[in-house]
């Protein structure tokens, strides 16, 4: 079937708050060697699109400068080269851009095929949260059966993921969350003990949980304002996986000793540049070992809400809001 000449997008006018983003009518992109073409039936929305919409976090320089980094929907054209997919496969992916949009061209090496049950919206939530934890827990920080994390915003879509993970591959799980609704939220998803950061500090929950031992391996995405905190609720040969700065950048007065004495292990990373390659390593690792789980039902995405492609302006206001409970998606119908 031929494709339309144009097709639906959000614009950004502008770097800003929410209402500088619109619909708009744009070329359709066409894939190159290695990529195929999705005609979108739906797209997660993120933190890092958020940033871009503010100006604070490029599009890599051969990115589509269209906003949105996970899509769901059928496969519409194939690339040079491209073996491993189909026209109709129904897909969801890690895209490096132009999620936001009726048609998105994605890096075959990027994409799973959805889970057994799935619709779009499902699906949609998938590609960048479990590429997220999977690269930083799993892969970087290597988090072990019968070892402990504390997962930093429990209720994020990253924090849902990670919990669910986690527990999923015998880890005990501990969360930080905003509220007590919160709070139960990572519960039911198999955190063992919920920690309200608003009237509870996490590290002295930590001590007295393990028995000042501390946890093997901590996720977080706040930065600054826990990176004190984080080192003291390490146990030895503990790692700390940095994903985000919510809490500031910039460290000042905070004793680097117990790095040394503890043997710990700082990591970071950004999920965006990392090369065709390096995605294409975390996708296969999913593919192997997560996707059988999402479908035997033993995980699944927590989604939140749902809007129209020409409301993600409120998709935005609501991810900055904070009170949302896993994932935010837009839906093209």
């Amino acid at each position: 079937m031929a494709l339309p000449s144009s097709m639906s997008f959000v614009e950004l006018s502008a770097f800003g708050g929410p209402e500088a983003m619109s619909v708009g009518r744009t070329t359709i992109p066409q894939p190159r060697a290695g990529e195929i073409l999705v005609r979108v039936e739906a797209a997660g929305v993120n933190r890092p699109d958020v940033l871009q919409r503010k100006g604070d976090y490029p599009p890599p320089p051969d990115a589509s400068p269209i906003l949105g980094l996970e899509v769901a929907g059928e496969v519409v054209e194939i690339g040079e080269g491209v073996t491993a997919w189909n026209i109709g496969d129904k897909v969801c992916a890690l895209a490096n851009g132009g999620g936001y949009a009726e048609y998105c061209v994605v890096p075959a090496g990027q994409t799973l095929p959805f889970p057994k049950g799935y619709d779009a919206v499902k699906a949609a939530a998938l590609p960048e949260t479990f590429f997220t934890v999977w690269a930083n827990v799993f892969m970087m920080a290597g988090l072990q059966p019968g070892e402990s994390v504390l997962i930093h915003g429990g209720t994020s879509g990253i924090g849902t993921t990670a919990i669910q993970l986690a527990t999923a591959f015998g880890a005990r799980v501990y969360a930080t969350a905003g509220s007590d609704a919160k709070c139960q939220a990572c519960l039911d998803l198999g955190a063992q003990r919920a920690i309200n950061y608003r009237n509870e500090d996490f590290a002295a929950v930590i001590a007295e949980e393990t028995g000042k031992k501390g946890v093997d391996v901590i996720l977080d995405m706040i930065g600054a304002a826990y990176f004190d905190r984080n080192l003291q609720s390490l146990a030895r040969d503990g790692r700390l996986s940095i994903i985000a700065f919510l809490g500031g950048t910039f460290v000042e007065k905070v004793s680097l000793a117990p790095i040394m004495l503890k043997r710990l292990r700082v990591t970071g990373s950004t999920l965006r540049p990392r090369t065709a390659a390096e995605k294409r390593d975390i996708r296969d690792a999913l593919l192997t070992d997560v996707w059988p789980l999402l479908d035997e039902g033993r995980l699944a995405p927590v989604i939140h809400a749902v809007f129209p492609l020409a409301e993600a302006a409120a998709a935005h206001r609501m991810i900055e809001h904070g009170q949302h409970i896993g994932k935010i998606v837009l839906a093209m119908d």
